[in-house]
């Protein structure tokens, strides 16, 4: 009988369709990665997903978020998200947590009970927690490196994160990991260079001391646009449904 993911059961079968409605993921970050992944794992057939964002959709976000419209700015994001994924999949359960993941609030979730976790927020010392409890947990991790002030989205690769080069992020992370002996995790990266314009934006100027700056934990608040976030996020959610699927 047809149904919503017979499409998607050709290429992984029955069985495969099977681990994907046994699955919880928990999507950390709801942004333009975070917020595709999510949606490609619903659209994929995840069973269960945790959502985590304490964020508002903002009209800047409408360049490159999917939850972002005219009708939900100003909504939590999770709220957001929630009512249109109940409406891609009503039978996927949807968890929201309205919090942002941070080191001191990490003992609040359960990492024993996901198959898989998505790292897309933006902290360093908020990913390094994640890193550390997904693995203390036994339960595979993917991160987002950095996707701002980049055009080329068929730049992005699936790495090692020791494996990466040129991407800031990545390197901060490859130093912070080793201090801490964590020897190996999965990451989506680029090795293009940023694209930063040479003048002061007046929208920095206008926004650095905006919610969006400072729950970000930083100062600038790196230029975007609707192909790159997208993408970053449609391979990370790729992974996590090709390795639950086939396992």
């Amino acid at each position: 009988m047809l149904n919503q993911f017979s499409r998607t059961e050709l290429i992984f079968g029955h069985e495969g369709m099977e681990r994907l409605k046994a699955a919880r993921v928990a999507v950390f970050g709801l942004g333009g990665v975070g917020g595709h992944a999510a949606e490609a794992l619903v659209r994929s057939g995840i069973g269960q997903l945790d959502i985590i964002d304490n964020d508002t959709v903002a009209l800047t976000n409408l360049n490159r978020q999917i939850i972002a419209t005219h009708k939900t700015i100003g909504m939590y994001k999770t709220d957001a998200a929630g009512e249109r994924f109940h409406d891609i999949n009503p039978d996927c359960v949807i968890r929201k947590f309205r919090t942002f993941f941070l080191p001191e609030n990490a003992d609040d979730f359960d990492f024993s009970v996901y198959d898989y976790v998505i790292d897309a927020i933006d902290t360093v010392s908020g990913k390094i927690a994640l890193i550390e409890k997904a693995k203390a947990a036994g339960v595979p991790i993917i991160c987002s490196m950095g996707a701002g002030n980049k055009t080329d989205p068929t730049a992005f690769e699936v790495a090692d994160i020791y494996s990466t080069s040129v991407c800031p992020l990545a390197r901060v992370m490859r130093q912070q990991c080793k201090k801490r002996g964590i020897k190996s995790f999965k990451v989506v990266y680029s090795r293009e260079q940023p694209n930063i314009l040479s003048e002061k934006s007046s929208f920095l100027e206008e926004h650095n001391a905006s919610s969006e700056a400072k729950n970000a934990g930083r100062r600038d608040i790196p230029g975007s646009n609707a192909f790159v976030p997208s993408v970053v996020g449609l391979i990370i959610a790729g992974e996590v449904i090709k390795e639950i699927a086939v396992k």
